[in-house]
């Protein structure tokens, strides 16, 4: 390991002096990958030096003992030998967690997908619900959020809402939460006061860049359509919506939301990249999963990640054992400390496996 940091450190290095040469100052996109290499780099690279100090400062107070009498000098060696031993403890988790392998989609945009599930209008008005959830939490995180489609239900529920999130880690932050999520609650329109069950999937996929999914055109087929529904003077008077028909999966884009068939067309060949990509990417975590369970889960949508208990105010993650009985505010987009435990669990689990190798 430590071999592998003192090359990372060589490497920091020469990224930095290459930030000053007149070569990649001169080339604006040069000088911004070396940039995001070095921002990346860098908090290896401190770890490791604080390690290293930790360990030096160890060394220095191991000498002082040997050769200081003095009481008062050797009780001040003693205490950063102890303190040293700490922080080398706390540096090592620390250098281990920024060595595992980082995901290639954490810093990108995602396509979320939200499905009302079992239990009709109440499933659709939670559905409605988990959307604002997280349109909440994308605004704590100044994120964009951008509607690409949506099927509402007349009531205030979404039957289905797809949604762009763009913006800096929006992945690494979402990405466990795809699954099946349940409510129990007493419906508005239920008179006994029974609690009913429902569910909402809810499936997040990175957006897919070009490079990512190659798509022959032979197995799409493209259908132009009048938009309908609210969308200003051009609703209905301009083929301006765009269905898209991916033959070898059956997977069915339409995009309407944008004023013109091109803008739709664009739209629904990014959603189905993404769609493709996200499937490919289940398909890894299913393979992987067949030789051992991750801790966090598949990611599988069939599977019922949380539960959001409304008469007892309790939120419950199933994939981690994690109860909290704040329901409001997790309702409101306050979801961060389930997604830290959830990333926790999910580092541990892999450092168990790194260890174990």
């Amino acid at each position: 390991m430590f071999e592998h940091l003192d090359s990372v450190v060589k490497h920091y290095e020469e990224v930095m002096a290459g930030l000053s040469d007149p070569y990649v100052t001169g080339d604006p996109e040069k000088f911004r990958a070396m940039m995001k290499e070095q921002a990346s780099l860098q908090p290896l690279v401190e770890a490791y030096r604080a390690y290293c100090q930790a360990v030096q400062d160890q060394a220095d107070a191991k000498h002082l003992l040997e050769t200081e009498n003095d009481e008062d000098m050797r009780a001040m060696a003693k205490e950063e030998l102890s303190e040293g031993r700490a922080r080398e403890e706390e540096l090592t988790g620390k250098l281990k967690l920024l060595l595992l392998p980082k995901d290639p989609n954490d810093e990108k945009n995602i396509v979320l997908e939200i499905r009302a599930g079992v239990g009709g209008d109440e499933a659709a008005l939670f559905a409605a619900e988990l959307f604002r959830m997280y349109q909440h939490y994308a605004d704590m995180h100044h994120w964009k959020v951008e509607i690409d489609s949506l099927n509402e239900n007349g009531i205030g529920g979404f039957k289905e809402v797809v949604a762009t999130i763009s913006g800096q880690g929006a992945y690494s932050r979402l990405k466990y939460e795809s699954g099946v999520h349940r409510v129990q609650r007493v419906p508005e329109t239920e008179s006994g006061g029974r609690i009913h069950t429902s569910t909402a999937s809810v499936a997040v996929m990175p957006e897919a860049e070009d490079f990512d999914v190659q798509i022959d055109m032979n197995d799409v087929r493209i259908d132009v359509m009048r938009a309908s529904g609210n969308g200003g003077q051009c609703v209905n008077t301009t083929d301006s919506a765009v269905r898209l028909t991916h033959i070898p999966t059956g997977i069915v884009i339409y995009s309407q939301t944008e004023k013109s068939q091109l803008q739709n067309k664009d739209k629904a060949f990014r959603l189905l990249r993404s769609k493709l990509y996200g499937m490919e990417l289940q398909r890894r975590q299913a393979e992987e999963a067949a030789e051992r369970r991750s801790q966090i889960g598949t990611g599988d949508r069939s599977e019922k990640i949380r539960t959001y208990n409304f008469p007892q105010g309790r939120v419950t993650e199933h994939r981690i054992k994690l109860t909290l009985y704040k329901i409001d505010q997790v309702m409101n987009g306050d979801i961060e400390e389930i997604i830290d435990a959830l990333t926790a669990a999910d580092q541990a689990e892999k450092l168990s496996r790194m260890e174990k190798e």
